[in-house]
């Protein structure tokens, strides 16, 4: 009888492998292994009868045999209205369209716009995302102050906010006929919603600098990614590139990291969180890309895909009783109210750019200019705080941008080579 309640109390300390800061262990309910079964169980409860309904109308033949006023309503979620590229059908992307010399200048304008887009967004964001995972609110001399606990809240937050931004910006300007059945975005938005949570989840566990320095590099498995869910090829000169950026980018930050406090030390947990932010985060560029071989703005996929990220939280939420309590934290504290709001703004725009981005330039790239960001957040930080650049950072730069300027020469080389094949051949795809 008094097994059960045993092993759960005892999960978090066998999993993480060392001793816990004394925050994390209020109780065994706070352990992130549970808190992801439960939030996986709130999603399951909404996809399975989702599912079960998606056979059932295919099964039936619903197209021919569907009437009614929920007949438009059953053809888009399931359906759609067939209107996608003809490359569609054997399964991989359409050839992106390489620019053309009297467009090269629009075509560096909008890679400097999305760039600077994300840098401005995700700087702030990251900001903001360790203060709220990493401090308490409402500390005084006598009241150490409490801290917030439900990442699953803050994803929650970020998604209703770009949800409401997509959807006012579809109604008041006109897009695309959308094509893509609609539950073909749960599955970028599961895999979202799961990889921020991972990522909130891992500040619990780990210092920003280790967390920063998983993001970096990420650029291999975003395309491996992409040769399991899009079917793209590379090149090879693609994948040392991508490599050497993230060598370059993990020297950089490891010499320039701050000293880390003892209660952040990386921990098992920790390093599995990281990992499935980046496996969730790798498929969700890669889904997103390959959506886009259906007529849709980035704007549209926007929309798509929060419009299910807030049907799954908001699920879950209230399956757990989470979403009153979070509410109550942040009537106590005004101060987390704003650092949520503005957490969510940054998390807004920062989509907006992403799919944009993708949409443009593909999955690799936007991953490139993300791995960037993390330079320049540790090379800002150094400007404004005085903090020293050692040798190793030195040469990580260095790594960074003559992988950058190999990527522009080999890409040039590819694109004289393709012009100068027969009309039949055609090279590997790029992105």
């Amino acid at each position: 009888r008094f097994c059960l309640p045993l092993m759960l109390a005892s999960l978090p300390t066998m999993a993480a492998g060392e001793e816990f800061p004394p925050a994390l262990q209020d109780s065994w309910g706070d352990f992130w292994l549970f808190r992801f079964f439960v939030n996986a169980a709130g999603y399951a409860s909404i996809v399975v009868p989702g599912f079960l309904l998606i056979q059932y109308f295919k099964r039936r033949n619903y197209l021919e045999t569907g009437r009614g006023i929920c007949f438009p309503v059953i053809k888009s979620c399931v359906f759609g209205s067939e209107v996608k590229s003809v490359h569609q059908e054997d399964g991989s992307l359409p050839p992106r369209a390489e620019p053309t010399e009297s467009s090269t200048a629009r075509q560096v304008f909008k890679l400097v716009f999305c760039a600077a887009g994300l840098q401005a967004s995700y700087l702030t964001w990251g900001v903001l995302q360790e203060r709220v995972m990493t401090r308490t609110y409402g500390a005084t001399e006598t009241d150490p102050g409490e801290k917030f606990k439900d990442s699953q809240f803050l994803v929650f937050m970020n998604r209703i906010l770009a949800f409401t931004v997509a959807g006012l910006y579809c109604a008041l300007t006109k897009q695309p006929r959308h094509g893509a059945p609609m539950y073909k975005y749960s599955f970028a938005s599961l895999s979202n919603i799961l990889s921020s949570w991972c990522q909130y989840e891992a500040l619990k566990y780990v210092s920003f600098p280790t967390q920063v320095l998983a993001k970096a590099s990420k650029v291999i498995p975003v395309m491996m990614m992409g040769k399991l869910v899009s079917r793209k090829s590379y090149e090879y000169w693609e994948y040392l590139t991508a490599a050497l950026i993230s060598v370059g980018v993990s020297m950089f930050l490891l010499s320039s990291a701050p000293n880390r406090h003892v209660s952040t030390v990386t921990t098992f947990s920790g390093i599995v969180l990281l990992a499935g932010y980046i496996i969730f985060d790798s498929f969700t560029s890669n889904w997103q890309d390959a959506l886009f071989t259906y007529k849709m703005s980035p704007v549209q996929m926007m929309f798509g895909v929060n419009v299910f990220s807030c049907l799954f939280t908001v699920g879950s939420l209230l399956e757990q009783g989470a979403l009153l309590e979070s509410v109550r934290f942040m009537a106590r504290h005004s101060e987390f109210m704003a650092h949520a709001v503005l957490l969510s703004v940054c998390s807004a725009c920062g989509q907006l750019f992403i799919f944009y981005t993708i949409n443009q330039f593909g999955a690799a790239v936007f991953t490139i200019i993300m791995t960037l960001r993390q330079a320049f957040a540790i090379l800002l930080s150094c400007l404004i705080y005085g903090h020293t650049v050692t040798v190793m950072g030195g040469l990580g730069v260095a790594v960074v941008f003559m992988a950058l300027f190999l990527r522009v020469y080999a890409r040039s080389r590819m694109k004289k080579r393709s012009k100068k094949l027969p009309p039949g051949d055609t090279p590997v795809q790029k992105v």
